[in-house]
């Protein structure tokens, strides 16, 4: 990751946005430590997996330990389609 100044990002945009598209991050420092850091689409779809496979992995796991305390309902096969046929 690099740190490049917003003056010289927009001189030079067409540059560091290639650094980017070859794999590199770049932070751009602001006031108040209110920072940007520039990524490729790419990256940022990945991050945003990881993001949705993190809070479904929290669901599963929350689900487990709700049934590792018995906090569950156990239907057979015949309730489940009782119900779908009532809902019908």
């Amino acid at each position: 990751m690099i740190a490049v100044k917003q003056v010289d990002i927009k001189a030079n945009i067409k540059k560091y946005f290639d650094m980017v598209f070859q794999g590199e991050q770049i932070i751009v420092p602001r006031k108040r430590n209110e920072n940007v850091i520039v990524i490729s689409e790419q990256e940022y779809n990945e991050l945003q997996q990881i993001k949705r496979n993190v809070e479904y992995m929290k669901m599963i796991n929350k689900s487990m330990k709700e049934a590792k305390d018995g906090n569950f309902i156990t239907k057979s096969i015949e309730e489940l389609e009782e119900m779908t046929d009532e809902n019908q």
